[in-house]
């Protein structure tokens, strides 16, 4: 059986691409902002319905530009469940972490320990909306205004998640993304940032592109864009999105049909008005030994699901103290994301479900 990892980037059809290739060799513009970039920042603004947004090189240089654009200082309260880029891009700033637990539900920071956190050092709460399953973003809210802190939502999982009517990625001061190969909606390698203002929005612009515009020079900016080729990747993408979504989806309710839920629990789907985007699909198990006989069993039929996320963030090795984080340290060792992409096989996602139960 040839191997399943646990995602498979969506490809479009090769002739699809080849039409923006054809355009990219006949104005030899490639990169700098050129059409195709102006055009896919157009065409997902639209779709977001939202007017400042700004396509970049990854979802970790957004995140820094975020802290940039902000001018943060200080500490930030952040999570200790997301990808490792959510802590190192605070570090990378010269700013402190500060980890405040999670909630086991959702996975999602714990807004009701926020507070308890807050110090005259705090500049800003960075929260990950896991899995594209939103933070308590009405509360985070509250208490950012309360203490003046800003918001910055790292929704690397959550392009096409809708809440309370409108994309996940409007709420917060900012909202970054990432567009990586391995994500919903693609881009080789991208992501982005949203934003509510004409002022963060330029600066944003500015500091994605060494912080100049011709021979003025504003800012100390970085090198944060993206290139004509990977614009063209995501115009296509974005054409296929729906068909992703709903492909993603099916599968997904093939897991929810089969697996034995005595046993385990799902994190994901936790909220009314949600609009979800299938991004992952993670199952939280009853130990960590489980966890591991399940991999080991799955491995063994050259299947690999990823204990993702592992390890908790506070337990990194390089971070100046350890901060406690017990609920997820303790959901980091049990969590696990099964195989899920639209051509999955169904006949591949029965037999990891049967594996999956047979340990139980």
């Amino acid at each position: 059986m040839e191997r399943i990892n646990v995602t498979k980037s969506f490809l479009p059809p090769k002739e699809e691409y080849q039409v923006y290739l054809s355009e990219i060799w006949e104005a030899s513009w490639l990169t700098n902002n050129g059409p195709l970039v102006v055009d896919l920042e157009g065409k997902i603004s639209k779709y977001l319905n939202t007017e400042y947004f700004s396509f970049l090189g990854n979802g970790t240089i957004a995140l820094q530009i975020a802290i940039k654009a902000l001018e943060l200082k200080g500490e930030i309260i952040t999570t200790p469940f997301s990808y490792c880029a959510t802590t190192t891009s605070i570090i990378w700033e010269n700013l402190q972490p500060v980890f405040v637990d999670i909630n086991a539900h959702d996975l999602n920071i714990n807004a009701d320990l926020i507070e308890a956190s807050i110090t005259k050092n705090t500049s800003a709460i960075l929260a990950t909306h896991v899995y594209g399953n939103p933070c308590d973003v009405e509360k985070i809210d509250k208490i950012a205004k309360k203490y003046n802190l800003k918001v910055i939502y790292d929704a690397a999982h959550a392009f096409g998640v809708k809440y309370m009517g409108k994309s996940l990625l409007e709420y917060g001061d900012i909202s970054t993304c990432s567009f990586h190969s391995t994500k919903v909606f693609h881009t080789v390698e991208g992501g982005s940032i949203v934003c509510h203002t004409k002022e963060i929005h330029e600066k944003v612009k500015l500091l994605r592109s060494f912080g100049h515009i011709l021979d003025n020079y504003y800012i100390a900016g970085i090198n944060g864009k993206n290139s004509e080729f990977h614009a063209a990747m995501g115009l296509c993408n974005l054409n296929h999105l729906s068909n992703i979504i709903s492909g993603r989806e099916r599968i997904f309710r093939i897991y929810d049909g089969l697996l034995n839920w005595k046993h385990l629990y799902k994190p994901t789907e936790k909220h009314q008005n949600l609009v979800y985007n299938f991004a992952y699909y993670p199952i939280v198990l009853e130990s960590s030994e489980i966890t591991s006989k399940i991999i080991e069993a799955l491995n063994k039929e050259n299947i690999y699901p990823r204990r993702y996320f592992y390890p908790s963030l506070n337990k990194l090795q390089y971070l100046a103290e350890y901060q406690s984080c017990p609920i997820s340290e303790d959901i980091s060792c049990r969590v696990l994301s099964l195989p899920l992409y639209p051509d999955l096989e169904h006949q591949i996602v029965e037999k990891i479900c049967k594996i999956i139960n047979s340990i139980f």
